[in-house]
């Protein structure tokens, strides 16, 4: 499996793909720890059994073929320049869907893709710094695209594209767009 139109030069090319996973995330903290991983790393899963959310929270989805892909950059920049990060992020999920689906979805800020004052999608950035310097990121992106059921703990906070336009997603062509306009847009300012 590959990502189609691909204009990076490093975001993506290095591409894993798991029918099931526990955590997207997970698996690139390991890569770190095996020293197995190079910059632009990317890793998508179908599925995932244990997600990772922000402060340590569970992303809870019981049905595959949603958005779940987590992704490494080194850096070495001073962290100010990253301030507004994790928005900026959003901002460019909101865009995609608008450019590719023509469907407007809201920011709630800091790291929540909403629609209609319920969560759609989530942001989750790691890094490791050392002093005021940047060394690297580790980026989490789940969008709930495809599923048509959520459990009773969750339904009536979070939804799906599908559930909310009636619409199927293509998931790679959004996370390709991501690395693109990602790579273009934010790691330009890290310099």
């Amino acid at each position: 499996m590959q990502l189609q139109n691909l204009t990076t030069k490093f975001l993506g090319r290095d591409f894993y793909y798991f029918e099931e996973l526990d955590s997207t995330q997970a698996e690139i903290w390991r890569k770190i720890d095996n020293n197995t991983i190079k910059n632009g790393s990317l890793v998508v899963a179908k599925f995932q059994t244990s997600g990772i959310g922000t402060h340590g929270r569970k992303w809870l989805i019981e049905e595959s073929g949603n958005i779940t892909f987590s992704f490494f950059v080194e850096l070495n920049c001073e962290l100010q320049k990253l301030e507004g990060l994790t928005t900026e992020i959003a901002e460019i999920i909101i865009e995609i869907f608008e450019k590719l689906y023509n469907i407007k979805l809201d920011i709630k800020l800091p790291n929540d893709i909403t629609y209609n004052g319920k969560k759609i999608g989530g942001i989750l950035t790691q890094s490791k710094s050392y002093k005021n310097i940047i060394k690297y990121l580790i980026i989490g992106i789940g969008i709930n695209t495809n599923s048509s059921k959520f459990n009773d703990e969750i339904k009536k906070i979070a939804s799906s594209i599908k559930n909310e336009f009636n619409i199927e997603v293509n998931n790679l062509e959004i996370i390709s767009e991501f690395c693109n306009i990602f790579e273009e847009k934010i790691l330009k300012r890290s310099k």
